[in-house]
Order: structure tokens, then sequence, then C-alpha cells
């Protein structure tokens, strides 16, 4: 459904490598260089009147389990009035390069138990952005067997707690498709291009902003 954000609000994104884009090393307001920075520039431009603080928690390699071990210092502690998360890549990709994998039941039990955090004590309306990968090797078309059922549990999520919804495995893909490959979106089938990063961002932003005078 559509979101308005207050006129002071306080916007945190959340989730791995994607969303954290190097924020650590970013001097202006440690956003990072990814889709994160872009969607907080496209929304702020739009609504130059509001008063909103945005904060980028992303960590890389991180997966569901260690959203949920840091999510009362990195997540309720900050009294978000929108979150936004996105999580699971990783929880794929370690069992393909780590053999170390995470099934998809302990997936979706982590990833509830902190949208339950969030509707149990915040205030917060929340976004998930589901995984996703293009895939850029006949290799990586066997990750989603592992991925897509994850791709699933977020859809799922979305509609019990009734949480916008930004379908980002369907919409990057078709991007590849009309942008040249796989590649020209995510070089390595995972972490965005700037291209890449745009297209999410400008997903993002329409999401947050829908209906907004």
């Amino acid at each position: 459904m559509p979101l308005k954000l207050p006129a002071r609000a306080t916007v945190l994104f959340q989730g791995d490598s994607i969303t954290d884009a190097d924020r650590r090393n970013d001097p202006h307001g440690g956003l990072g260089d990814g889709y994160a920075r872009r969607a907080t520039e496209i929304v702020a431009g739009a609504h130059p009147d509001a008063t909103i603080t945005f904060l980028n928690r992303g960590i890389s390699g991180n997966r569901v389990a260690d959203l949920r071990a840091r999510w009362d210092e990195d997540a309720i502690a900050l009294k978000p009035d929108l979150i936004s998360v996105m999580i699971g890549v990783n929880d794929t990709w370690r069992r393909y390069d780590a053999g170390d994998p995470t099934s998809v039941e302990a997936y979706e039990e982590d990833y509830r138990h902190i949208l339950t955090r969030v509707r149990e004590e915040t205030a917060a309306r929340i976004m998930l952005i589901e995984p996703f990968l293009i895939p850029v090797s006949t290799a990586q078309w066997q990750w989603r067997e592992d991925l897509d059922p994850r791709i699933h549990t977020v859809r799922r999520l979305a509609d019990e707690f009734d949480t916008l919804l930004l379908a980002a495995d369907g919409l990057l893909n078709q991007a590849a498709r009309t942008a040249g490959g796989a590649a020209q979106i995510a070089a390595d089938g995972v972490h965005p291009t700037p291209l890449g990063h745009r297209i999410l961002a400008r997903a993002w932003a329409e999401l947050v902003t829908a209906g907004q005078a």
C-alpha cells in the first residue's frame, strides 16, 4: 500500500553488502554508494520541506541470522519510521562457495523474528526487498534452486506482515534483458552495477512516495 512519511522521519536501510555499498568509507552521511544513497536523493529531492534522517546499517557478508543477532542495536534502538530490509543472497551463496547452507526454514524463522520485533516494539512501516540473482554463468543458474524459495518466503512474509514489497529479482532480471546482459546489471550476478543500483533506487523511491502530495 502507499506509504506517507511524516514530515519528520527516520528511514533505516538494513541488509548485506548490496545495501552496505562501502558506507563506512563514505564521508557524506555514511549511506554508501549504492541504491540506498540514490534512493534517498530521489526522495529528499521530491520532498525538500520534509526533515528525513536516512540511516544505513547494511553489513557486507551478512545473512539473516546476522541481522537477528544485531537487531537491538542496529534496528530497534534507532526507532525508525520506515525500515527497509534486503537479506538472503548470502544465505544462498555460502552454500555454494563455502559448503555452509542456511535452510529455508531457518531463514524464515529468523526473518519472521526480526519482523515480529519491529511490529511489537516500534511503530515503523516496513519495506521488504527480495533477494535477487542475475546469473552471469551457467553455475549460477544452479543457485536458483536455493534462492527461489527464499524469494517466495519474502513474498509470503510481506503479505503476512502487510509490508511494502519491492520485487527486485524480476525487476533486475528484466532489466538485464533490455540492457544487453546480466553483467550490465550485476557484474558478478549479485552486486549491482551503477545502473543496477539506479534501477533499484527508482523502484524503492516510487514505493515510498506513492500517493504523497
